[in-house]
């Protein structure tokens, strides 16, 4: 059934008759009679008797009282499909590793998500590994995480280094040394993350390289939880800056002169076989721009 006659019809109701609706839809009349003949071919019943005056047939009257629900469906789904081309709606799959997530991300998705109120976001957290896997299995669109194990299947597109620091209670004896080096850090206890976690790997080949090891290390599963932590004197942390600033009263926020610039961090996508929305395109635009002042920063 073509749209256009189901239209036809129901001005035809509207108005009361063929020359009436065929002036407000700006038809010729035979335009108009053609349209109700190839609809009711469509049905294969009669919907009109012809006469003096116009008189739905049963199957008529049936189809009148459930068409404008039929044109409002097609009405929304036209719509839909035109903001969805446009990049005002759409779903944007995004996944994100800390502290990115919980850090960064809101404040470029709020102004965004403003702008398009009808684009919907789903955001899931996760490490490097899980993200490489989840985008692998198609339960996400794009990956914010470090520079992961990447095969041909992905492209990885570097935005910016994650500063990292070392935070310790205003007691230790680091808090007063002037100059730190990750040898400076063997044999203390150093709180870290789960063994999956990139910034625990970064950190533990660090110190194997340059004279920091071996540590006691107690390990906590959640990295925003590590500066409570130090707080509670439970140890001393290698963080992200941004994750400690402004650090936590009765801590110390010290920079590690070798250890080197921070943690790469990116944009992991498909490299081939995926196609974005408009709208997908538009933040993917928006968190590589935002995400690299970061480096310039």
């Amino acid at each position: 059934m073509d749209i256009r006659n189901i239209k036809t019809f129901q001005t035809i109701i509207k108005l009361g008759s063929f020359q009436r609706a065929a002036e407000e839809l700006q038809y010729g009349q035979s335009t108009v009679t053609m349209h109700i003949q190839k609809l009711e071919g469509d049905l294969g019943v009669k919907l009109l008797e012809r006469g003096k005056k116009l008189k739905l047939t049963e199957a008529g009257r049936l189809f009148h009282q459930n068409a404008d629900m039929l044109l409002k469906d097609y009405d929304f789904l036209h719509t839909s499909i035109a903001e969805l081309i446009q990049g005002e709606a759409g779903i944007v799959r995004i996944g994100v590793m800390e502290p990115t997530a919980s850090y960064r991300l809101p404040s470029i998705l709020g102004p965004f998500l403003q702008q398009h109120p009808k684009v919907k976001v789903s955001i899931q957290i996760g490490n490097t590994t899980i993200l490489g896997q989840m985008l692998n299995e198609g339960s996400i669109d794009l990956a914010i995480c470090s520079t992961p194990d990447t095969g041909i299947e992905n492209t990885f597109e570097p935005l910016f280094n994650e500063e990292l620091a070392l935070l310790v209670p205003d007691t230790h004896p680091l808090a007063v040394k002037e100059v730190i080096h990750l040898r400076d850090l063997q044999n203390e206890n150093i709180l870290i993350t789960n063994s999956l976690c990139p910034y625990r790997q970064k950190l533990e080949s660090s110190l194997l390289e340059k004279g920091g090891s071996p540590y006691a290390g107690m390990e906590i599963g959640n990295m925003a939880a590590l500066k409570f932590y130090v707080q509670a004197n439970f140890g001393i942390a290698v963080v992200p800056v941004i994750t400690a600033m402004p650090n936590p009263e009765g801590t110390v926020l010290k920079k590690i002169q070798d250890l080197d610039s921070g943690l790469v961090t990116g944009m992991l996508r498909k490299t081939s076989g995926s196609s974005f929305s408009t709208a997908a395109e538009k933040l993917i635009s928006l968190l590589r721009e935002e995400l690299q002042t970061i480096y310039r920063s």
